[in-house]
């Protein structure tokens, strides 16, 4: 649309599905490059994307005319597919269903920038399944307990 102008900033977080730890540390950055091309293909801006074996932060700005649901159902079929088929695990690698998005203002990009890529040192104290819960509450997003990234039956 003509003369829209806009500066909008998500941090999305998504799990390997079963929160199972597969990301492995031989091929993450690859992962991680992956994931950035794919959010600029979807005509958004990456910042920086990393994480941990079992969930990954993505930090990007994107335009309002497109839904964040369909970025990201494109970013993590499409990921989980190229891990398929580059033939790093044995078994079928997936996304958990869902994700988290929280969004920030340009003068908290470099603070979440930090966050973001210390995610190996983080991790060491605090567990991802806490880490979640913490933002969910900080954001003052309803939740139910059962359904955050959901263990096998």
């Amino acid at each position: 649309m003509a003369n829209t102008y806009s500066k909008l900033i998500v941090q999305t977080v998504f799990a390997v599905k079963y929160r199972k730890a597969l990301i492995q540390s031989e091929w993450k950055e690859k992962l991680f490059s992956v994931i950035g091309n794919l959010i600029n293909e979807a005509d958004c801006k990456t910042y920086i994307v990393n994480g941990v074996s079992d969930h990954v932060h993505c930090l990007f700005g994107f335009k309002p005319r497109y839904a964040l649901s369909n970025v990201m159902q494109t970013v993590k079929s499409k990921s989980s597919k190229w891990v398929n088929e580059s033939g790093y695990l044995k078994n079928r690698f997936e996304w958990q269903d869902g994700f988290g998005a929280f969004t920030y203002s340009h003068s908290q990009v470099d603070n979440v920038f930090k966050y973001i890529k210390g995610q190996e040192n983080h991790h060491k104290k605090v567990p991802f399944l806490e880490e979640y819960k913490k933002m969910l509450e900080k954001y003052e997003v309803d939740f139910e307990e059962k359904y955050i990234f959901k263990l096998p039956e």
